[in-house]
């Protein structure tokens, strides 16, 4: 999932091509902020439905895998672009980079689906503690998320070059994201795997 491409990394690759690697890791700080913020905020609502509302997970379901067809569309339809095609930024202080990494974070609601619809099919309320345990999943997620952005941050501008320079690796690129993308709705889609009510 850290692969496909979504805004945070649209953002960051495009950040880190026009105005230098130091500029995509003072975004990609933000963006951390905002995976932090969502997860404190998933987590503490985990809680509730699993004790209150456990039909709501196969909504919840549903809906992610909904949204990751629309991304992989996206990626695979006429057309449309790969991340890695420049674009044109202006250049930013420090302080508006964080931000706007933070604010690309916080407006994608690929994060909140993510987290409302895959932390629970792997968090066991016999074993207590549900919150702890929806913490700590998911801060395994950032941390992947943020060292895997970090690594496409600091190779960013080389890779954007030798795709550009070959054009059928661009579309290769698209198709295999939307590929995955497509195979992880489905697989999402057709789980019927239920949420576990708390004690």
């Amino acid at each position: 999932m850290v692969l496909t491409p979504g805004p945070n990394m649209v953002y960051l690759i495009s950040r880190s091509i026009a105005q230098g690697r130091r500029s995509g890791l003072i975004s990609l700080a933000g963006v951390f902020l905002g995976f932090s913020a969502y997860l404190t905020a998933t987590c503490l609502g985990l809680t509730a439905v699993f004790a209150y509302v456990p039909a709501l997970y196969t909504a919840l379901k549903l809906a992610g895998a909904a949204y990751l067809l629309w991304l992989a569309w996206n990626a695979v339809r006429p057309g449309g672009g790969s991340v890695f095609e420049p674009r044109e930024l202006p250049a930013e202080r420090p302080g508006k980079l964080f931000s706007m990494g933070l604010l690309t974070c916080l407006l994608n609601p690929k994060i909140a689906i993510l987290y409302l619809s895959l932390l629970p099919q792997f968090v066991d309320p016999s074993m207590g503690h549900v919150l702890l345990q929806s913490l700590a999943l998911g801060s395994v997620q950032i941390v992947v998320g943020t060292l895997v952005n970090g690594l496409i941050v600091i190779s960013a501008a080389g890779l954007a070059a030798f795709l550009l320079r070959r054009p059928a690796w661009l579309r290769v690129q698209r198709y295999v994201t939307g590929t995955m993308l497509g195979g992880f709705a489905l697989t999402m889609a057709a789980d019927r795997s239920r949420a576990v009510v708390a004690g």
